[in-house]
């Protein structure tokens, strides 16, 4: 993979909290100059972000649930509704991986499906994250198959806020539970080219980014030291 396409695999994070909205404006236009897949908001950023990727070849996804997933089933649909209404095209959902910790898999399942039988039908793509750095392997593995069970379209490792990021480890466990029938996507720590070709080749189909390793990775400057953490 060389930095030539893979802009398009990439989820622009533009997530910080503290982010004013001219900081937060600025990093989602960088993301859709860059030409990335999607750029990946703050839910109340939407209405801005939808803005600027109309008309662009850049989709615009969010969080829910960010960055715990402890709150309600129901209110996880709720927010679903509300961010689908506003014209998101991919939701990002926090699991209560709790639950996977419980061994409770029909709720940790369940948890999921209350999110994806609002997107499916609205056509909008849901990826459970799962923040693998919480779970053994053995965990991620089954949480895997929870979520293709529950219709999710990809599983995601981390939020970039608990813990660590994606490992070679858990990517592994994820893939080799997903086979053909899920995505997956690795977030967290990524913050060069050649970690990021690492993933890819692996079988990735998506690669979380904090917002200012997007162009360390499609080639317009070096990496900082102080990069935003994702």
């Amino acid at each position: 993979m060389t930095r030539q396409g893979i802009e398009r695999y990439i989820d622009h994070a533009v997530l910080k909290p503290g982010m004013t909205r001219d900081e937060a404006y600025a990093e989602m236009r960088a993301g859709v100059a860059f030409n990335v897949r999607t750029i990946c908001v703050r839910p109340a950023d939407i209405p801005l972000a939808a803005d600027l990727c109309r008309g662009t070849a850049t989709d615009l996804s969010c969080v829910l649930a960010f960055p715990h997933g402890t709150a309600l089933s129901a209110s996880k649909a709720d927010e679903a509704r509300r961010y689908i209404e506003l014209g998101i095209a991919e939701i990002d959902m926090v699991t209560n991986y709790g639950l996977a910790r419980s061994g409770l898999w029909e709720a940790f399942e369940n948890d999921i499906r209350a999110v994806t039988d609002v997107a499916g039908p609205a056509g909008v793509k849901v990826k459970a994250i799962l923040e693998t750095s919480e779970l053994t392997l053995a965990e991620i593995a089954r949480a895997t198959v929870a979520a293709i069970a529950a219709r999710a379209d990809y599983v995601k490792t981390s939020t970039g806020f608990a813990g660590g990021g994606a490992t070679r480890e858990a990517v592994r466990a994820m893939l080799d539970a997903a086979g053909d029938r899920i995505a997956v996507k690795a977030s967290g720590g990524i913050r060069d080219l050649a970690t990021a070709r690492d993933f890819l080749a692996m079988g990735v189909k998506r690669l979380g980014v904090g917002s200012t390793t997007t162009p360390v990775l499609c080639g317009s400057e070096p990496a900082a030291a102080d990069a935003q953490r994702y």
